[in-house]
């Protein structure tokens, strides 16, 4: 019913919903009313039940995340969030813009870690959970004025003569079918000859 993958949660809390289940299971609930409570599959409830007959309550530890273990710790990743929420031009950039080569860059001063640059978007997109942010492009010579003038008051009269019959642009298209000479609504041509006289 739930089974899969490992379901999300810190292993804390993942071994509190194990051992609720044992609760459950010790009070005479059956494996399927107990997997519905707990929001598992039977079969791992009975995994969790065996491993507990064989091992106790050390059965039902969490078992370590395998893979390589994170570059920064848990408080270097908060400072390094602090130092990315503050800004580029805080940590010494001419723009306020974070890029990969930035972030990097900021972790190997700051803490003496290397980050190469997809090691750096891994931990900005799955460990910080942060998003890529396109930033506006704006010309240094934009007018503000000029523009709102603009659409005050060209734009209106190109709107109008736009919408005017045989107005500027491109004429409509014409539909064209694949078979001009045949009727649309006989179907598919025959290809046999017609075996009526």
């Amino acid at each position: 019913m739930f089974g899969g993958m490992r379901p999300p949660g810190s292993p804390q809390r993942l071994e509190k919903r194990r051992r609720k289940a044992i609760a459950l299971l010790c009070s005479g609930e059956t494996y399927q009313k107990v997997a519905w409570a707990v929001k598992s599959s039977v079969s791992s409830v009975v995994r969790w039940h065996q491993a507990y007959q064989r091992n106790g309550k050390l059965g039902l530890r969490t078992k370590p995340i395998p893979g390589r273990p994170a570059r920064l710790t848990p408080a270097q990743t908060a400072t390094l969030t602090s130092f990315l929420v503050a800004g580029a031009q805080e940590a010494g950039y001419a723009t306020d813009l974070w890029t990969l080569r930035r972030v990097s860059d900021l972790i190997e001063k700051r803490f003496g870690v290397h980050y190469g640059l997809t090691g750096a978007r891994r931990l900005l997109l799955q460990r910080l959970e942060w998003t890529w942010q396109k930033p506006e492009h704006r010309a240094m010579e934009r007018n503000e004025e000029a523009i709102a003038r603009w659409k005050r008051a060209d734009w209106p009269d190109i709107k109008k003569r736009r919408s005017a019959p045989g107005s500027f642009g491109l004429p409509r298209r014409k539909r064209l079918h694949a078979h001009p000479e045949r009727p649309k609504d006989l179907g598919a041509s025959r290809t046999d000859p017609d075996p009526s006289p």
